[in-house]
């Protein structure tokens, strides 16, 4: 679950930033695990944006 929400959270409009750009977000989640997120986990949530081709996955969670 923590991954999704950090997604999430990366790739939503905020009142103080607009939506980060996909590069940062796989970086952050890269960068994250074994500490912030389960490795597994966040495996898994950067083979799925890297189907997401039209990043719109953002818009699906």
């Amino acid at each position: 679950m923590a991954v999704a929400d950090a997604y999430d959270a990366m790739t939503s409009y905020r009142s103080y930033r607009k939506p980060m750009p996909q590069e940062i977000v796989i970086k952050e989640i890269k960068d994250g695990k074994g500490t912030q997120f389960d490795p597994r986990f966040a495996d898994i949530m950067l083979e799925i944006i890297a189907e997401d081709k039209d990043y719109d996955l953002h818009e699906k969670i």
